[in-house]
C-alpha cells in the first residue's frame, strides 16, 4: 500500500494536516469526554434522509 505522502498531490493545500492523520484520543482526554464517539446505528440515522438531488430518484424511475 502507498504511504500517505504518495496519495495526495504535492501542491495540496492541506498536505501537512492530511499527513498528520486522524488524532488519537484516549478515554481521559478532555475532547473525548465532551465528544464521545457516536455508535454507527445512530450515525447512519443522521445521514439516511439526506437527498442531495430532490426528485432525481423519481425522475429516474419514470424513465426506466
Amino acid at each position: 500500500m502507498k504511504a500517505k505522502k504518495d496519495l495526495c498531490p504535492p501542491d495540496f493545500r492541506y498536505r501537512a494536516v492530511y499527513e498528520r492523520g486522524k488524532p488519537d484520543h484516549s478515554n481521559k482526554d478532555s475532547f473525548y469526554v465532551k465528544h464521545p464517539p457516536m455508535d454507527l446505528s445512530r450515525r447512519a440515522k443522521i445521514f439516511n434522509p439526506f437527498d442531495a438531488l430532490k426528485g432525481f430518484s423519481e425522475e429516474l424511475r419514470k424513465r426506466e
